[in-house]
């Protein structure tokens, strides 16, 4: 989409192409970031750009450590810490350290297409369930999908493609469930939480900790979306305390962290991000532009579940093939992402970190895609 969307700027002009496929911040990183970055490089501490310990500085563990206590309201220190290459690097030391070959990974679908690749990588299966309508979590659905195979349940809240937060009740339904089958099975059942858009909520929503709910459970995150800088590639995944073989699993993840070529998170950024904890873009900026795109797409006939966070819309399609439907967005010059791909045909996903007025030229066009399949 990313080449197609660059193609058709250039027949028709960036003006007239309104493309809502990526979910690339459009919100500059706020002023703390860039202070602090300056800071970093006009102040170097000697051996700034070289390596560290695997699992990433302690002073940034450290800080990461004091506000994830806060934020999952669980006792957490650096030494359940690793600071990695965005979330994606934290979900895949996360899997190499607990998959065996031919083991299986759980996901509620829709989900980010990438979780089926990081599986593979380390030799497990996706393996996806249907949510409810709303997107909510089916406990039933996954309590029949556990298998004797099962390793790992991999959640995302807020998610991508939906916006949906999963309660703290779905959430607790579920580590109830997991409870259960670990010990019916004799092996841990790992609920992993891929949350790099936990701090872009809206409408008073709070997203509940993880870790509270069950203790079989580690976390993956970065500051991609909540500072706006995905391209700088950190973030981190921390473990709860109370998990089973804690320890094995830390010193597991930490070998993962450099074997898989990642070597170590990247120097200047555990710096920078040290001093900002907690800090992250205006979300009622988000907030503005996701009610600008629901109440346009309201008003011309689309039906959806209003996102309660990150930046993404996932309207349903009107006719069943949505590969179809987005073709004909794209006739409009409006750009959109299947359902399909993310294991929900018959809807599509829209990403919202775009300028307002991509969001209002764009209209017109999705008023003539709906009136072709009324």
């Amino acid at each position: 989409m990313f080449e197609e969307g660059a193609r058709l700027k250039a027949i028709h002009g960036a003006d007239n192409v309104f493309d809502f496929s990526l979910g690339n911040p459009d919100i500059e990183p706020p002023e703390a970031f860039k202070q602090q970055l300056r800071e970093v490089a006009e102040n170097p501490e000697p051996g700034l750009h070289a390596y560290m310990p695997n699992t990433g500085y302690a002073r940034t563990r450290q800080a990461v450590a004091e506000f994830l206590t806060r934020e999952q309201e669980t006792e957490i220190t650096e030494n359940e810490v690793i600071m990695t290459c965005g979330a994606a690097g934290g979900l895949n030391i996360i899997l190499k350290a607990v998959l065996d070959p031919g083991d299986e990974v759980i996901t509620p679908a829709p989900y980010f297409v990438e979780y089926g690749f990081y599986a593979d990588n380390h030799g497990g299966k996706l393996v996806a369930v249907p949510t409810r309508p709303d997107f909510t979590l089916d406990i039933g659905a996954i309590e029949t999908a556990v298998t004797e195979k099962t390793r790992a349940v991999i959640i995302n809240s807020p998610n991508n493609p939906t916006g949906q937060v999963y309660s703290e009740e779905n959430l607790r339904d579920l580590g109830k469930v997991l409870s259960e089958k670990s010990r019916a099975h004799g092996r841990t059942i790992y609920l992993i939480s891929d949350e790099p858009y936990r701090k872009i909520v809206y409408d008073d929503i709070r997203v509940p900790s993880v870790f509270s709910c069950y203790a079989d459970s580690a976390v993956a995150t970065s500051y991609s979306k909540d500072l706006s800088v995905p391209g700088e590639r950190i973030g981190f995944a921390a473990v709860n305390p109370a998990a089973l073989g804690k320890q094995k699993l830390l010193e597991a993840m930490a070998l993962a962290n450099r074997i898989l070529g990642f070597v170590n998170a990247p120097a200047l950024m555990q710096r920078v991000v040290t001093g900002l904890q907690g800090i992250h873009v205006a979300i009622p900026e988000y907030d503005r532009k996701r009610r600008l795109l629901c109440d346009g797409l309201a008003e011309r006939g689309y039906s959806f579940t209003r996102p309660a966070g990150a930046f993404y819309l996932f309207p349903q399609a009107p006719v069943k093939d949505d590969v179809a439907f987005v073709q004909a967005l794209q006739e409009e010059l409006i750009l959109a992402v299947p359902g399909s791909g993310f294991g929900a045909p018959g809807y599509f996903r829209l990403s919202y970190c775009v300028p307002d007025k991509t969001i209002t030229a764009a209209m017109p066009g999705f008023e003539q895609a709906m009136e072709k399949f009324r």
